[in-house]
């Protein structure tokens, strides 16, 4: 729905107590605040006013005024409530009170840069495979040792008590408007995969930050802790979220990246796309991969890349970018699968800086490397030590956004100088820990 009219005829209807404003800081935690629905009227007609001193790299004291703009496309009735308090839900963008947008919202970032797209002629659109871990809690215990659900393991039936978790999750989902294609049990103990049905960018990271919500609501009604940390423990792989990704013309809705005559199935502008995001592939994992736990996955666990390259088949050589293969007539289908972003990330920084990546490369009219498969790696090992590698940590990770102006600009210079302070702070307290590790292997020696 997009008026106001069918937003608060919803409410009538349907009863809701209470509207939540949903927004995120730079790192992609959910912000929220909760108004009476008897107040969503005015809410909808001049914005909520609150206090953003305090956010994650919004304003100065000085500057902590802000104003929470719903986006009324968003509006959907949460279904985990008691129908006392049945909550509905609007996704917001963050303006100042003189009504600009504020520059260091990061929808309104990715919306910058989607319209960047648009005035070339391309709309973008993405789809999620969402990998996370569920671990079972007691009451007053913590989660270490960190105990899986279940000892499944790759699409293995596992048990009944698992399957019934994913089938609630989906169909909570599917309450809320978000379609899942599939969904099965991972390669780690008490892991899971989502892939979500493909759509305009935007309605991708709305979905995504609805989603990890909505699972960990769910898995915690089940006595279990729901996570997208890339990596909990080594005995365990990593989690991931390949993101599928296409333009499309803005007028016909043709898929732009198709090209039936090339060996891989893509057109000019696909290689020119792939060719900026592997260009930018370095900055980008700042963003795509922003924990120092994500560089435990990233180039380590099983599947998670690690060179700058692209590949048709390429699962076991880890390269960054894959081109999955489209059947005769399915053309409208072709996209691109890039490997590094993990479920940590921020949805629309995330979003914006591999569009802003693959919009550089068709400006610049980039030369796409040769694929790197699996079979002439068989052939030619060497060739790999010619090939540029991902970050192997978090300071490779922001070192490398530091030097790059593209992925700068498309975070723009309030949310890029607000994001490398908070992620090398993050970087300095993880480096003063001494760890259980160390005091194993050095008490007794030294």
């Amino acid at each position: 729905m997009s008026t106001k009219d069918a937003v608060l005829a919803a409410i009538d209807e349907q009863q809701v107590k209470f509207v939540a404003l949903w927004f995120t800081d730079i790192t992609g935690l959910v912000k929220s605040v909760t108004v009476p629905a008897k107040r969503v009227d005015t809410v909808l007609d001049s914005g909520m006013h609150f206090d953003g001193s305090s956010i994650e790299g919004f304003a100065r004291v000085a500057e902590s005024d802000m104003v929470l703009v719903p986006d009324l496309t968003t509006f959907t009735v949460l279904p985990w409530d008691a129908p006392e308090e049945k909550t509905a839900r609007l996704i917001c963008t963050v303006r100042t009170p003189e009504a600009a947008q504020f520059i260091g919202d990061p929808r309104t970032v990715l919306i910058r840069i989607l319209k960047d797209a648009e005035e070339l002629g391309f709309a973008y659109k993405t789809g999620m495979e969402l990998e996370f871990f569920l671990f079972r809690t007691e009451k007053d215990r913590e989660l270490s040792p960190l105990m899986p659900h279940d000892r499944a393991s790759y699409f293995d039936m596992s048990t009944e008590l698992s399957q019934g978790i994913r089938r609630k999750m989906i169909s909570t989902l599917a309450e809320i408007g978000i379609n899942v294609d599939s969904a099965h049990h991972e390669i780690g103990s008490g892991q899971h995969e989502f892939d979500f049905d493909y759509n305009p960018a935007l309605t991708s990271a709305d979905n995504l930050l609805t989603a990890r919500v909505a699972l960990k609501t769910i898995a915690q009604r089940q006595s279990l802790h729901c996570t997208f940390m890339p990596r909990p423990s080594m005995d365990l792989p990593g989690s991931g979220m390949h993101t599928h990704q296409s333009l499309h013309d803005l007028q016909s809705d043709a898929n732009v990246f198709a090209n039936s005559e090339h060996q891989y199935g893509l057109s000019e502008t696909a290689c020119y796309f792939l060719a900026g995001q592997l260009m930018h592939a370095r900055a980008m994992c700042a963003v795509l991969a922003p924990l120092v736990n994500s560089y435990k996955r990233l180039g380590v666990s099983f599947e998670a890349p690690i060179y700058v390259t692209w590949a048709h088949v390429n699962r076991a050589g880890a390269a960054l970018i894959r081109v999955p293969h489209i059947a005769p007539g399915k053309e409208q289908h072709t996209r691109l699968e890039i490997r590094c972003p993990d479920p940590s990330t921020n949805p629309y920084l995330a979003t914006a800086v591999m569009l802003a990546a693959g919009l550089d490369g068709i400006r610049q009219k980039m030369a796409l490397p040769d694929a790197l498969e699996e079979t002439l790696l068989r052939q030619d090992r060497s060739r790999l030590r010619q090939v540029e590698t991902l970050p192997t940590s978090l300071a490779d990770a922001l070192d490398a956004l530091e030097q790059d102006d593209v992925i700068l600009s498309a975070l723009g210079p309030y949310i890029s100088d607000r994001y490398l302070a908070a992620k090398r702070q993050e970087l300095e307290e993880y480096n003063r820990q001494v760890t259980p590790w160390e005091l194993e292997r050095y008490i007794t020696r030294y």
